[in-house]
C-alpha cells in the first residue's frame, strides 16, 4: 500500500525507521531499548520493518578512549570497525525477549548507485524480510570515505527505501518536527505537512552539524525526505523518543507527501537540499 496519511503508518506493509548517532549512543544508548520495543510493536502487527542506524563510530569511541568524535579518516574507520560490532550486539540483546532476530546490512551510498550492488543489496533485503529477521543498515563506515565525513544516514535511509518498494519512511531526530528555521531562534514555526512539489525556498533548515558524537541537520533530512517523497515514499521527521507513536500513525513531526506520480527510481549520484536554504 501507498501511505498517504501518517494515520496509515500504523497499517504500513513496509516501513523504514532511521535513528541518529546522538539518539542512541552515549549516555542515550540506554534509549535503544524503546526504540526496539516500538519496532517490535509494528513488527507484530505484521510490518515489515528495516531499521538505518547509524552510530558505529559514536559507540567505538569509549573502546579507543576518545572523548570526541576523531578528525582523521583512519581513526573513524577504526572506531567504527570496534563500535558496529557493539551497537548491533546491543541492539539484537534489546530485541532478545520479542524472539526478533537481527540481521546486520553493511552499505554505502556508492552501493545503491551501482546496478549489480543495487540488485544485490535488494535480493539479500527481501529475503531477510521474507524470513521475519529485522534488517538492520548502517553505512559501511570502515571502508567509505567521503560519505564518512560529509553525510549522514538520512539519505542512505531514503535510497534503502526506494530500493526495497517501502511504503513509508520515519527519520528519528532530536526533536517532535521540522520548523520553518532553527527552533531556538524567534519566529521559528513547526512545519506539519509539506505537499509533494511545495516551494521551501526561504525557510532556514540549517546546514550539516557535525557535533561530538556524529553528523547530522535538518537540512540532510529535508533533502532526504525529499528524495524518498520523489520515489513515491510518505516520509515522517520526528523525535526518536516518539517512535511508538509514529508507527502507531499519531499526528505528530512533519509530513512530506508522496510524489502521486513516482516515475523512475529515485536517484543515482549526490542528492541537493532543492528549496533548503542554509545560514551562512
Amino acid at each position: 500500500m501507498t501511505v498517504r496519511e501518517r494515520s496509515e503508518l500504523r497499517s504500513a506493509r513496509r516501513v523504514v525507521v532511521k535513528v541518529g548517532s546522538s539518539s542512541i549512543s552515549g549516555e542515550n544508548a540506554g534509549r535503544i531499548q524503546p526504540i526496539v520495543e516500538a519496532l517490535a510493536s509494528a513488527h507484530a502487527r505484521g510490518t515489515e520493518v528495516v531499521l538505518v542506524s547509524s552510530g558505529a563510530i559514536a559507540t567505538g569511541m569509549p573502546y579507543l578512549s576518545l572523548a570526541e568524535r576523531p578528525s582523521d579518516l583512519a581513526t573513524q574507520q577504526a572506531a567504527a570497525a570496534v563500535g558496529q560490532n557493539v551497537l548491533i550486539y546491543r541492539y539484537q540483546e534489546a530485541l532478545r525477549p520479542f524472539r526478533i532476530v537481527a540481521g546486520q546490512v553493511l552499505l554505502t551510498a556508492g552501493d545503491l548507485e551501482n546496478h549489480t550492488h543495487r540488485s544485490n543489496a535488494r535480493r539479500a533485503m527481501e529475503r531477510l524480510l521474507g524470513l521475519r529477521i529485522l534488517p538492520i543498515v548502517n553505512e559501511n563506515d570502515t571502508v567509505a570515505t567521503h560519505e564518512i565525513r560529509f553525510g549522514d544516514n538520512d539519505r542512505l535511509a531514503a535510497l534503502v527505501a526506494e530500493l526495497i518498494g517501502a511504503d513509508a519512511l520515519v527519520l528519528l531526530s532530536d526533536i517532535e518536527s521540522l520548523y520553518t528555521r532553527p527552533p531556538d531562534q524567534p519566529g521559528a514555526r513547526p512545519i506539519d505537512r509539506v505537499h509533494y512539489g511545495d516551494d521551501l525556498h526561504g525557510f532556514e533548515f540549517g546546514s550539516v552539524v557535525v557535533n561530538s558524537v556524529g553528523t547530522g541537520g535538518a537540512a540532510t533530512k529535508v533533502s532526504a525526505a525529499r528524495l524518498a517523497a520523489a520515489s513515491g515514499v510518505g516520509v515522517l521527521v520526528t523525535s526518536a523518543d516518539l517512535v511508538d507513536e509514529a508507527l502507531g500513525g499519531a499526528e505528530i513531526g512533519t509530513w512530506f507527501d508522496p510524489n502521486p506520480e513516482p516515475t523512475a527510481p529515485a536517484a543515482t549520484g549526490p542528492i541537493r537540499t532543492a528549496g533548503v536554504v542554509a545560514p551562512r
